[in-house]
């Protein structure tokens, strides 16, 4: 009777919602007995293979999947997903949903297959739904802002507001550990994002929030102030829920899917991919960054617009480019003679039709056409990030040395048409047993490995500050320099 109350409960709150709007405020209305305990005629698995549909419920975040400037799908769920999808040869299915409370109902019904969110495997989880293998592993850390009392321990949290997202796994783990701190009091937001109670922090409206490891350091770009106290829980797994039915057809088969990618590297080259940047913070880089980005960047963002609409490119990327190069200078001048906002060599910018290499405009334009030209001689086998990457490397390092790189990655080994592999290859140009066997010999292989990783910190950051201004919310770290 009561698993038949509860299963009805389920059914009214879903009545009451929209698909990407359900709100379930608390999960234990949900128990595993909610969940269907008959194995019918055909398993899941081949159901979805009949249906030639996967759906997944996710949330939309930069941790997760979000669409790129272009409306395109992105984020690390969203690329494990649709590659689990193209195994099973069936179609991918997004449905959004803001909180893991919000995703047990859509499994309770059968609205969704797999919740793929960035779901923390804790054990109170694991009582409402059935975890697959573990994919990443991130700590809940409590963080605040540089220039106000850092806390310590959770004793000091009384001292500031605290705020945390509702139904989240710092939630949980605040409730768990009330009983040693009794005193611990804090604030729930069922309207909040992780991101949006950083920028809180930030602001200075709340003292602390408490998030996962992997979502400050994702965010610490755009809010270099930010800081981790330190931690309230060990590192736990990140793993994919799934109905806890007796049914265990589909998460077998994503048990062999993760055993897969771990073994041939994919998993780590997504990792590398979405948080390879990450790993090394420099905020006085940042901040510096940014006050560049309010004084010079506005003097030749048209250009960057302009240029990026005649060779196809996102003027994001063109502007991260012109900063690593010469931090938006037009009259920088290196040791070796390259000028100009894109540095342009005399040879190169005479090949671009560059006459005034100290022109901003010209400058840019001819390094949007020499990126460009890049871009479209690498080999066609080179696919997408892999391919954005490997032309920034070859424009700071040279076409010719990029391919004595991807020549020596695969000698040793290793894939020439993925950047993880090439990256870990490049700096061997600069060793005599390796650079001697190349056709274009030495070159500082370091280099174009630093270069990418900042390219592509200053390119987030332009697209993040761009949504904000769009979404006519608040350029918080623009503020810094007020």
């Amino acid at each position: 009777m009561r698993k038949l109350v509860t299963v009805i409960g389920c059914l009214l709150l879903w009545a009451c919602q929209t698909e990407s709007d359900v709100i379930v405020k608390d999960v234990r209305f949900f128990p595993k007995s909610a969940f269907s305990d008959k194995i019918p005629q055909e398993s899941l698995l081949e159901q979805i293979k009949r249906d030639k549909k996967l759906v997944i419920v996710t949330r939309n975040s930069p941790t997760t999947y979000y669409l790129d400037n272009k409306e395109r799908p992105t984020g690390i769920e969203y690329d494990l997903a649709k590659k689990f999808a193209d195994s099973l040869g069936v179609e991918l299915e997004i449905i959004t949903a803001s909180s893991f409370s919000d995703m047990v109902p859509l499994l309770a019904l059968g609205k969704a297959h797999i919740a793929a969110a960035g779901l923390l495997a804790s054990p109170q989880r694991a009582e409402i739904v059935r975890f697959g293998p573990a994919y990443q592993f991130v700590s809940n850390t409590v963080v605040y802002r540089i220039g106000s009392k850092r806390p310590r321990n959770l004793s000091e949290l009384h001292q500031g507001m605290l705020e945390v997202v509702a139904g989240s796994s710092q939630e949980d783990r605040l409730h768990e550990i009330l009983h040693d701190y009794p005193e611990l009091k804090w604030a729930t937001s069922y309207h909040s994002s992780s991101e949006d109670l950083l920028s809180m922090v930030w602001s200075k409206v709340i003292d602390f929030t408490i998030v996962e490891s992997h979502e400050l350091a994702m965010n610490n770009r755009n809010y270099p102030e930010l800081r981790a106290a330190f931690n309230v829980s060990a590192p736990s797994p990140l793993a994919w829920a799934f109905p806890p039915s007796l049914d265990k057809s589909l998460y077998v088969a994503a048990q062999k899917y993760f055993n897969k990618i771990k073994q041939d590297g994919t998993l780590h080259e997504l990792l590398e991919r979405y948080y390879g940047h990450t790993d090394e913070f420099d905020y006085v880089g940042a901040v510096k960054f940014i006050e560049h980005s309010r004084q010079r960047l506005p003097r030749y963002r048209q250009w960057f617009e302009n240029a990026a609409d005649k060779v196809g490119l996102d003027w994001h990327l063109l502007a991260a480019i012109g900063y690593q190069e010469s931090h938006w200078d037009a009259k920088a001048v290196s040791p070796t003679g390259v000028k100009g906002l894109m540095m342009l060599t005399r040879r190169t910018a005479r090949a671009m039709a560059v006459k005034d290499r100290v022109d901003p405009k010209q400058s840019i334009f001819g390094g949007a056409k020499l990126f460009r030209t890049i871009l479209k001689s690498l080999p066609r086998t080179i696919q997408r990030q892999d391919r954005m990457w490997m032309a920034l490397a070859a424009y700071n390092v040279g076409y010719g040395h990029l391919m004595d790189a991807r020549y020596i990655t695969e000698q040793r080994g290793g894939n020439p048409d993925k950047w993880f592999d090439v990256r870990e290859n490049l700096p061997l140009l600069s060793q005599k047993q390796y650079y001697t066997q190349t056709r274009y010999g030495y070159a500082r292989g370091h280099e174009p490995v630093t270069y990418v990783e900042n390219i592509r910190r200053y390119y987030d950051t332009l697209t993040w500050m761009s949504e904000r201004k769009d979404e006519n919310r608040p350029l918080a770290l623009a503020q810094v320099m007020q």
